[in-house]
């Protein structure tokens, strides 16, 4: 057993990362700057056996830093995983200071504490493929950054802040990149949510300029076996990519979508512009995530897509009445 800190345990890749941390027998404290959502995101609550070993604070790392310095202090983490970050490409052209406070200020912050902690065996920073702007190829991990959003010049920033205090101060990090991750507990303004969810409830779903943009999908189970993995034998200063090695068109993701729903693609779809800044492809090579710490994903798109289907409707009623759209918090 393991002491893990894991901030921004509210989000969906933070909650599914400490269902698989209980499940190992890792004993671990998550932090958060809202209050724990309602079950149905929070897939560490699905199995009531392995919450013992989990306790929660609400921390906003903005405005509680002093707080999250005495909690760290009194736990003595051996592992921190910070999934924290303003999200949302899109939204943040609107008001692009509340993602640079969050993802660049905030955290520079909490890193400048987290360097000066002893206890700290490896941090494990989560990162994004938006960084690279759009890929051309199949792409290992490097700093040749050209993001294109201030969501993505905010996440690049934050990555080149912590190389910096590894090199000058050997401090433990190690980053993730991970493709485009789906399954359930999503929250339903992702796409594979959202057009079941719309497929279920006969709603419109906006597909932005056709859906031709490439992604490869993973699902969330892979990504927090990959991350536990980095999480206990990575190499400081590395960066570990994280996905699949297939790749679909988002339109091309609608279709399976609609066989799998019985509904028609003309009736669920409405096409639009295309969002500003828009990368047309992430592709990511993992060979190094494969080779190194023996990982590979175990779910395929068709599996996933179904596993996160039977969680719409096992919990359609309660997900119907929760917003479908995505509400900033500065």
């Amino acid at each position: 057993m393991s002491r893990f800190l894991v901030i921004g345990s509210n989000s969906f890749s933070g909650a599914s990362f400490i269902k698989h941390l209980l499940e190992n027998e890792h004993d671990v404290v998550g932090v958060s700057r809202s209050e724990e959502l309602n079950k149905v995101y929070l897939p560490y609550t699905w199995d009531e056996s392995i919450i013992q070993n989990f306790k929660f604070e609400q921390i906003d790392i903005n405005h509680d830093l002093e707080k999250l310095e005495i909690l760290a202090n009194e736990f003595q983490p051996e592992f921190i995983v910070n999934f924290a970050a303003q999200g949302m490409v899109a939204q943040s052209w609107l008001t692009p200071e509340d993602w640079y406070q969050t993802n660049v200020v905030g955290q520079v912050k909490l890193h400048d504490y987290f360097r000066k902690l002893d206890c700290i065996k490896r941090y494990v920073h989560v990162s994004t493929p938006e960084a690279y702007g759009s890929t051309d190829g199949w792409i290992k991990e490097n700093y040749h950054f050209a993001p294109s959003t201030p969501y993505a010049v905010s996440r690049a920033a934050c990555d080149l802040h912590l190389l910096s205090f590894f090199r000058a101060y050997k401090f433990p990090v190690v980053f993730t990149r991970a493709a485009n991750v789906y399954g359930e507990g999503q929250q339903l303004y992702r796409i594979i949510p959202r057009t079941l969810i719309f497929a279920r409830l006969g709603e419109k779903l906006q597909l932005h300029g056709g859906g031709h943009s490439v992604r490869s999908f993973i699902h969330i189970n892979d990504v927090a076996d990959a991350t536990l993995k980095i999480s206990l034998n990575g190499c400081n200063g590395d960066t570990y990519h994280i996905s699949t090695n297939e790749t679909v068109s988002i339109r091309e993701l609608v279709e399976k979508i609609c066989n799998m729903t019985d509904i028609k693609f003309n009736d669920l779809v409405e096409e639009t512009d295309d969002r500003l800044g828009k990368d047309q492809s992430y592709l990511l090579d993992s060979t190094k995530l494969r080779d190194e710490l023996n990982w590979s994903d175990a779910i395929s798109l068709e599996a996933g897509i179904k596993k996160t289907l039977t969680w719409v409707d096992d919990n359609l009623s309660c997900l119907k009445s929760l917003p479908m759209d995505y509400k900033h918090k500065q």
